[in-house]
């Protein structure tokens, strides 16, 4: 099959596969075949899948990845803070890391709003649906959501990076209190605890709880590079932590206290 035939051929299995959304008409150009697709990814339920729609899923976003371009993070220039921290502006999904780290909801699931912009969202398209099937089998297992500050890892699946570490950061409701700081700094020692755990020498984080989660993003890059900084002075088998930003405004914060411009 060509991209195109795949592409409306996971539309339609998925369609078959959830009869509330078959009414969506395949529209006849590429890109708005892959959003209606992208959507129907976001809102399928964490069940098995056949091994004919893994197959054909995997190539056809495989080969997506490949045409948006692939970034080694071996390659990313160091920060002049220190030659195991990197600053890069980018998508997280086309980074090629032994780990990248997804601001992941409570429930552990992925998001699934169709379509919404928010890395977790991303992470679970561009991965597959055999991410939020591990999910479900990893919080069914634990019997309850996911504790702020904690962290669960998969695989990658079809994403550059081998792993997935899934962290839930804090909620702010009003002002900033001491301890949403305390847990954001455990999103990253958790994180960086598991990825040394699993013989991790590369981990990319995204902005943890600078979104919908309101955390202040000054104090959350101050939070992020203070609590990586520790772990690192007492940890060889990380060799590069990527801080991955997305707004122009993120890249300023942490340039500024990685490079001091």
């Amino acid at each position: 099959m060509t991209q195109d035939e795949k592409r409306i051929w996971l539309i339609k299995e998925l369609q078959r596969e959830m009869p509330r959304c078959a009414a969506h008409k395949i529209p006849e150009d590429a890109d708005g075949q892959w959003l209606l697709l992208r959507s129907l990814f976001n809102v399928r339920p964490a069940r098995p899948a056949s091994r004919e729609f893994l197959e054909i899923q995997d190539e056809f976003l495989t080969e997506m990845t490949k045409e948006k371009g692939i970034t080694d993070c071996r390659a990313l220039k160091p920060s002049l803070m220190g030659g195991r921290l990197c600053l890069w502006r980018g998508d997280i999904t086309t980074l090629k890391a032994d780990a990248i780290v997804n601001a992941a909801n409570s429930e552990l699931l992925g998001c699934w709003i169709p379509l919404h912009g928010c890395v977790d969202n991303i992470i679970h398209t561009m991965s597959g649906v055999e991410l939020r099937i591990k999910c479900g089998e990893i919080m069914e297992a634990q019997g309850h959501e996911e504790e702020s500050g904690k962290a669960k890892i998969t695989p990658g699946y079809n994403l550059p990076a081998k792993y997935v570490i899934h962290t839930v950061g804090p909620i702010v409701s009003g002002p900033l209190r001491r301890r949403d700081c305390e847990l954001l700094a455990d999103c990253y020692r958790s994180s960086l605890e598991l990825a040394a755990a699993n013989g991790c020498e590369s981990i990319a984080f995204c902005c943890i709880s600078t979104g919908v989660f309101r955390f202040p993003a000054d104090k959350a890059a101050e939070t992020a590079l203070r609590s990586v900084s520790d772990f690192l002075k007492t940890n060889d088998t990380i060799r590069r932590v990527v801080f991955n930003v997305f707004k122009e405004s993120d890249l300023d914060i942490y340039d500024k206290l990685l490079n001091g411009r």
